[in-house]
């Protein structure tokens, strides 16, 4: 076990795809480039040699930036996984109390409990795509009638529209007298649940780090990585460009971190798997629809 330990480790260490390597290598060889270029110039004496640029930005204080502005990220990264559990978790329990509360009066009734219960696979579908900005497409497609579906293409905010529908069912059936007041305001606090999930997405999506508080920071990590050569070359000689590319590729990694994550809803391999999550509810659903509640009355 501890092998296999071992090798995952080396594994993950030795990783590309899925790291920020790709987002800075340009911007770490140029600063190595910058490095070579000081050394050349001191090993031909010019007076580039200044250790007093060390005070110039406190490794403490740009260290304290970074750790704010990848909290800041992990922070909304968190908090969209926490959305998206809380929206698996309610449709499951709409799904459960649709399917087993809702009384079968008419012979169809059946059917439209099953439309119901693939609604709420639509809204958690409709709300990646909304977060995506992307269209409504063949995915909503089979979860749904055609006519809804159409009716849906021309909706600014789709998981609204699904919502609404949710609400309409259920109110619809109380007025038939299929479920009672207390079950209908169960599963509608649920349906508002669901709601307040999208807009709290929305909030994270619609909210992006201040372009004061970005620019400034790139700003410092800039100046910090050019500065380097000038403090190290009197004492690093030629080894000066390899140690400010290490320096930079740290810096920059960690503020390319908070970057790759400060949305978590598309398509990097360090955003949500929310593909995974949506076809989760529908095999959920899918094996709910198998099972036969017993027959009970209000």
């Amino acid at each position: 076990m501890m092998t296999r330990e071992r090798g995952y480790w080396l594994r993950t260490a030795l990783q590309i795809k899925g790291s920020v390597i790709k987002a800075i290598y340009r911007r770490v060889i140029g600063c190595g480039i910058f490095a070579v270029f000081i050394s050349i110039l001191y090993h031909y004496k010019f007076p580039v040699s200044q250790p007093i640029l060390s005070s110039l930005i406190p490794s403490i204080v740009l260290g304290l930036l970074l750790v704010f502005r990848t909290n800041t990220a992990y922070e909304r990264f968190w908090e969209g996984r926490k959305c998206w559990g809380s929206i698996v978790n309610n449709v499951r329990n709409i799904a459960r109390q649709i399917w087993v509360s809702v009384n079968e009066i008419e012979h169809e009734d059946k059917k439209r409990k099953i439309a119901a219960l693939y609604l709420l696979v639509a809204f958690a579908v409709a709300t990646k795509l909304h977060l995506r900005e992307e269209p409504v497409n063949q995915e909503l497609e089979e979860l749904m009638s055609n006519t809804r579906y159409q009716k849906l293409t021309m909706i600014n905010n789709p998981p609204l529209e699904v919502a609404f529908w949710l609400g309409d069912y259920l109110q619809h059936q109380y007025n038939r007298n299929c479920i009672n007041s207390y079950q209908l305001s169960a599963m509608q606090e649920l349906v508002n649940s669901l709601v307040d999930n999208l807009g709290a997405c929305e909030r994270i999506l619609r909210t992006p780090m201040p372009l004061a508080y970005a620019i400034h920071l790139k700003q410092l990590l800039l100046i910090y990585c050019l500065s380097l050569p000038f403090q190290m070359v009197a004492s690093l000689g030629w080894w000066t460009g390899f140690v400010s590319a290490l320096i930079s590729f740290t810096l920059f990694g960690i503020e390319a971190i908070g970057l790759e994550i400060e949305n978590p809803f598309g398509y990097d391999a360090n955003d949500l798997p929310l593909d995974t999550i949506c076809n989760t509810m529908k095999r959920n659903i899918d094996d709910l629809i198998q099972l036969q509640p017993q027959v009970h009355t209000n």
